[in-house]
């Protein structure tokens, strides 16, 4: 680093900012290339205040009492057709991990197979995956999979918007292998998320670690303006049918 020509540049009135932080600012993530745990650490941001935090519960509530509203006939009609498609349960449990490591269960509609993992191995969704129904391709080009994770955020397991929740064999899998994965782990999961609307369905390792560079940054700057224009552009992610798998 040429220390010297930068201070000058400094005394002379002239902005000088690290790489970490111009990604920051010009790109909405925190590059896994570019951070230490330094500036992580000694730099602004993570505020967790009690105000924020009863704020965030208030506005989870109320958005999702609306929501859940507003989907009550789509979920409806999604029960029927996956009852009359057969061969299963309706609705799909499935264990991950939620705040400071605990786990919970995610509910979804059903849309695949109820043999999917019948090795017991977990597996990435894909492009094109054989595993999915009929009926699951369209709920889940259309996200309508995720519409009863809205009651997970009314009980207080999910928020309405945070880093998606990962199942426990991928956090294991993860952590070890991608820096800072697991600060996702220290705000509640959630429906929808910053990643999820900037980049594209990850099915493996390095996805993971693209769609964390901006869990980072949505964790590090989380405001209730951020989590509106996340949900803005969450219905141009479903109206759009982008990244779906």
């Amino acid at each position: 680093m040429p220390m010297r020509e930068l201070l000058d540049c400094k005394l002379q009135g002239v902005r000088v900012v690290d790489i970490a932080t111009h990604f920051e600012k010009t790109l909405g993530q925190i590059r896994l290339d570019a951070v230490s745990a330094g500036w992580l650490i000694f730099g602004d941001g993570f505020q967790q205040g009690l105000v924020r935090t009863v704020v965030k519960r208030l506005f989870d509530i109320v958005c999702a009492l609306v929501l859940i509203l507003l989907a009550l006939p789509i979920m409806a009609v999604t029960g029927l057709l996956l009852l009359l498609e057969g061969g299963g349960p309706m609705l799909y449990l499935q264990e991950r991990v939620g705040l400071n490591g605990r786990l919970f269960n995610v509910v979804k509609f059903r849309s695949m197979r109820t043999d999917a993992e019948q090795d017991g191995q977990p597996r990435w969704a894909a492009a094109q995956d054989d595993r999915v129904t009929k009926v699951g391709r369209v709920i889940r080009k259309l996200r309508i999979d995720e519409l009863p994770q809205l009651f997970s955020v009314l009980n207080g397991d999910m928020s309405l918007v945070r880093p998606r929740p990962e199942r426990a064999y991928f956090v294991d899998k993860l952590t070890q292998e991608i820096p800072y994965f697991a600060v996702r782990q220290s705000v509640k999961p959630g429906v929808t998320g910053w990643a999820q609307v900037r980049y594209h369905y990850g099915a493996s390792v390095e996805d993971s670690a693209e769609k964390l560079q901006y869990d980072l940054y949505y964790v590090k700057n989380h405001s209730l303006f951020l989590d509106l224009i996340i949900l803005f552009e969450t219905v141009g992610v479903v109206l759009t049918a982008k990244g779906a798998q």
